[in-house]
């Protein structure tokens, strides 16, 4: 029972064996899939990446453009922008994968899934409470260094491991709860901060689309700091 259980939990239940067997570059991890991808630019031709596709739905990329790029964890809007594509905000139509050789945009493939199964659950979510919103990236600085961390606020899960770090005055690096870190570890580039997920723009700096004044996903009723109390009362009310 219990290795059925692990394996459950495997990247390689994310999506079945004859969905990927033509794609190329396919690496099963342990709560992931990735694969090969690209943008075409007219203008710089191909920028080839591998993208990482989570059962929360979230989507990773690191670039491999030129051999010097470090540019990791990118949302695929971020990278199409990154690879020079002169239609950009299109991504779903402008990242590809390759299957049987062809490129194929991910809005025609599976691995779009939990995307948008995903997308489809924060809208409900958000419609319930009078909003469209989505949650972007915030980041939460250590008490010790000032380095700032990136948090996802994707799921509820995520968002309380947020939600803790930002009700604790004395929060440090070490307590990053995806990584072991240290405050010797560098914080991320000014270039890739902006990045934070907005679903209307890549490098928007805030707006109604992505800023959530309190909605289930991010409020606990078990909580007793201010912003969860009085969104509790609001919805008893």
């Amino acid at each position: 029972m219990a290795s059925n259980e692990e394996e459950m939990q495997c990247g390689s239940m994310l999506f079945k064996q004859e969905e990927l067997q033509e794609m190329s570059g396919v690496n099963v991890g342990g709560d992931y899939v990735e694969v090969m991808c690209g943008c075409t630019s007219h203008r710089y031709g191909d920028a080839v990446a591998r993208l990482r596709v989570f059962p929360t739905g979230d989507l990773e990329i690191t670039c491999e453009c030129t051999p010097g790029c470090d540019e990791d964890k990118l949302t695929p809007a971020a990278f199409e922008k990154h690879s020079g594509r002169e239609t950009a905000r299109k991504w779903k139509n402008n990242v590809w994968v390759i299957i049987g050789g062809e490129k194929v945009p991910l809005s025609k493939t599976v691995l779009l899934k939990y995307y948008n199964e995903s997308s489809k659950k924060c809208s409900r979510s958000n419609r319930s409470q009078g909003a469209k919103v989505c949650h972007r990236d915030e980041f939460v600085g250590c008490n010790e260094c000032g380095r700032e961390r990136r948090f996802r606020l994707r799921s509820r899960d995520e968002c309380r491991l947020h939600h803790n770090a930002m009700a604790d005055p004395n929060w440090k690096c070490s307590d990053f709860p995806y990584d072991k870190i240290t405050c010797e570890e560098e914080e991320e580039r000014g270039s890739r901060k902006v990045y934070r997920g907005c679903t209307r723009s890549p490098s928007c700096k805030g707006c109604t689309s992505c800023v959530c004044f309190g909605c289930e996903l991010c409020r606990f009723s078990e909580c007793t700091c201010q912003t969860c109390v009085d969104f509790t009362s609001n919805v008893k009310a």
